[in-house]
């Protein structure tokens, strides 16, 4: 089997990829992840993970280490706005205010790129996913808990945050930041089936 690259230092893709028996490298990119309001969501997500994958496979060139290299970026959209990760405790409560009690949707964009023939796929996945209602001690008592500071629209479903959730429609694994099935049916494109 060909080696696999992740181009990310995101701890839950990597445990994602442990759980479905995946073998893989992690080498996090090097990429301004700057969000372009210009963009709409699913062009974003999906030409931020595509420069994220080059860019590891522009760095692997010469090393000796070459293979499958899968990238992701996800991304929040609530009410028509894109919200990454929060850059402190006042901007985490803002999206967590703006997200209860509202759908919202999740958007994961994936690239893999043989980093020998420079062959790739980009696509992305979508999830809805609504809030209860949350009051103000809430939302400051989850963002204690530091769990939301690294995180697309400041909550992680797979921790506490589940508690925020009221429901899902669509792939629980894209809002955790890493849609398998996909990624799956991606993979297969080269030559690599995960079942």
């Amino acid at each position: 089997m060909e080696e696999i690259i992740i181009a990310s230092a995101s701890p839950r893709r990597s445990e994602l990829l442990k759980r479905v028996g995946v073998s893989f490298i992690v080498y996090p990119p090097d990429v301004d992840e700057k969000l372009d309001p210009g963009m709409k969501a699913e062009e974003l997500v999906q030409s931020l993970s595509y420069k994220k994958a080059a860019d590891v496979a522009g760095k692997l060139k010469g090393s000796g280490i070459s293979g499958i290299i899968i990238s992701a970026d996800t991304v929040v959209v609530a009410g028509g706005k894109i919200l990454g990760k929060p850059s402190d405790e006042d901007e985490a409560f803002n999206m967590l205010k703006s997200l209860q009690g509202r759908w919202h949707s999740v958007i994961t964009g994936l690239t893999v790129i043989d980093s020998r023939s420079s062959r790739h796929v980009s696509g992305c996945e979508k999830t809805r996913v609504k809030f209860r209602k949350l009051s103000d001690d809430e939302i400051t008592t989850y963002i204690k808990t530091g769990e939301p500071m690294d995180k697309a629209g400041s909550y992680g479903i797979q921790e506490k945050g589940a508690l925020l959730v009221e429901r899902i429609e669509g792939c629980y694994f894209n809002v955790v930041g890493l849609p398998l099935a996909r990624l799956g049916l991606m993979l297969k494109e080269f030559g690599i089936d995960l079942l």
